[in-house]
């Protein structure tokens, strides 16, 4: 028998900024895939999940007792279009548990059918997009990067019409909360201003409970939110994801990834790369992430001016602005960091920015395939650079740089052991490669699920090389691409 003990602070605290809705009937639901790692983290029974109740609940369809399906509210920004209402059309916040470590989570439905905020789509979702959610959001969050979490994809027996007609899933994830930048939005849209003050001061309250009580804890919560934005676009950059569609209502407060639609990771490294099929003008490509991400936070930062000062928003305008000035610096340290560690840098200073950039440039150059370069690295610190000579195709500042590097890496303490080490746990071996994640979609398609198995297998460690796994390192074939991604609505 199902059993989940929720507590729906949301639903409770925040009525007014929700519809309660009920997700559409699946026929004939099937389990496809079940994280029950984290189903038991959640302190959820996995063999219930998979009962007919459990099935009923992760599709939409009917919910156990304690549930509060409702669809979310909010606004965004869409490739720099503003749209006062959009909300969830398609997906569910089925209610709130709190994990063994004492945190509390959402379990949130995506293609369990229309609701209000429909705008005139089916609400459902293809089996396509659900599995690479699956799989790009668990090869994040085992990459060590804030994400959402896939809990399950569930078939739901029915057909999707798109440009063919395909086989349709539910996903159902799990995350810190699904609040967003544009659920700030929603209510300055209005001039609602007291939804807003409750709203931020929930948000508060769940992810930033040290700042309650404070006179600044607005302008504070501002700069909570921007640390963790730019630390998580730090996250991606150094793994080469690139989001694709990185608009305020897919920009969470909790500093996650959410939303993985239209997203990929570089095999040849291009700072220009782009695979959303609707990102024509290349406004989310790799890039350009850092600088959006401070653009959605100089939205939120709009948001919270009439509660930093009630009597006269604009006089906030300069302290929050300076917060919004400060995410490029917050951003430049962390990357820093992340791409010091990459090159095996315990403690890198500013002096270091020209030794990562000049890798990366010789990386841009050559076409060099981005993990595999950086995983060269590890041999070079040993003295055997063929592999990074082979990457870069004996590129003609190479070996000048690399008497850069190794002249610095002698400067580390515990010397290039110590370098190796944190090379290691950097650099992935494995990533969710864009035709790996292609192979595995289209067997799936075919009602074979084994590919995708055998891939989330691989993911599951990226920075340990496992024998028979050599395949899920490797860069694509010869002739794949160029590559395109689709937006799963």
């Amino acid at each position: 028998m199902l059993q989940i003990r929720f507590d729906n602070s949301y639903a409770r605290e925040l009525e007014g900024m929700y519809v309660p809705w009920q997700g559409s009937r699946a026929p004939a639901p099937k389990m496809l895939l079940l994280n029950e790692v984290l189903a038991d983290e959640l302190g959820l029974d996995a063999q219930a999940l998979q009962s007919p109740e459990g099935l009923a609940m992760l599709t939409g369809s009917a919910m156990p007792e304690g549930a509060s399906p409702l669809a979310m509210a909010y606004a965004g920004h869409q490739f720099g279009g503003f749209s006062p209402q959009l909300g969830d059309g398609r997906a569910l916040l089925v209610g709130e548990v709190i994990n063994r470590q004492g945190r509390r989570r959402d379990i949130h439905l995506k293609g369990s059918g229309r609701t209000p905020f429909a705008r005139g789509g089916d609400g459902k979702a293809a089996l396509g997009p659900v599995l690479r959610e699956y799989i790009i959001g668990e090869a994040m969050a085992a990459l060590g990067i804030p994400t959402t979490r896939a809990l399950a994809a569930v078939a739901t027996g029915e057909t999707v019409l798109r440009e063919e007609p395909l086989p349709g899933a539910v996903l159902a994830r799990v995350g810190a909360s699904h609040l967003r930048v544009g659920s700030f939005q929603f209510f300055l849209a209005r001039g609602d201003i007291a939804s807003l003050k409750r709203l931020a001061d929930y948000a508060i309250r769940r992810h930033d409970p040290e700042l309650e009580g404070r006179d600044d804890c607005y302008l504070a919560f501002l700069q909570a939110v921007t640390a963790r934005q730019m630390a998580l676009v730090a996250q991606w950059m150094a793994v080469g994801f690139v989001h694709g569609v990185m608009n305020t209502d897919n920009c969470a407060i909790s500093g996650e990834t959410i939303d993985y639609g239209p997203c990929a990771f570089v095999d040849v490294y291009d700072p220009q790369a782009v695979f959303s099929s609707i990102d024509t003008g290349g406004r989310y490509a790799y890039a350009n992430q850092p600088l959006l991400a401070q653009w959605n936070l100089a939205r939120l930062a709009e948001t919270l001016l009439p509660l930093i000062a009630p009597e006269n928003p604009e006089s906030a305008l300069p302290e929050a602005r300076a917060v919004i000035d400060g995410a490029a610096g917050i951003y430049t340290q962390e990357r820093r960091r992340r791409f010091g560690a990459k090159l095996g840098l315990a403690a890198p200073g500013e002096d270091d920015e020209a030794l990562i950039d000049g890798f990366l440039d010789m990386l841009a150059a050559k076409g060099a395939d981005f993990t595999q370069s950086f995983r060269a690295l590890i041999d070079a610190a040993g003295g055997d650079a063929a592999a990074l000579s082979a990457q870069l195709r004996s590129a003609p500042g190479l070996n000048d740089w690399l008497t850069r590097w190794r002249k610095r890496l002698d400067a580390e303490k515990d010397g290039a052991a110590g370098a190796v080490a944190r090379m290691q746990a950097a650099n992935p071996v494995y990533i969710p490669r864009n035709h790996l994640v292609e192979a595995a979609l289209a067997d799936a398609q075919g009602g074979n699920l084994e590919t995708t198995r055998r891939l989330l297998e691989a993911l599951a460690q990226p920075f340990t090389e496992c024998a028979g796994f050599e395949a899920y390192a490797a860069p694509a074939p010869s002739g794949f691409g160029p590559y395109v991604t689709y937006c799963g609505t």
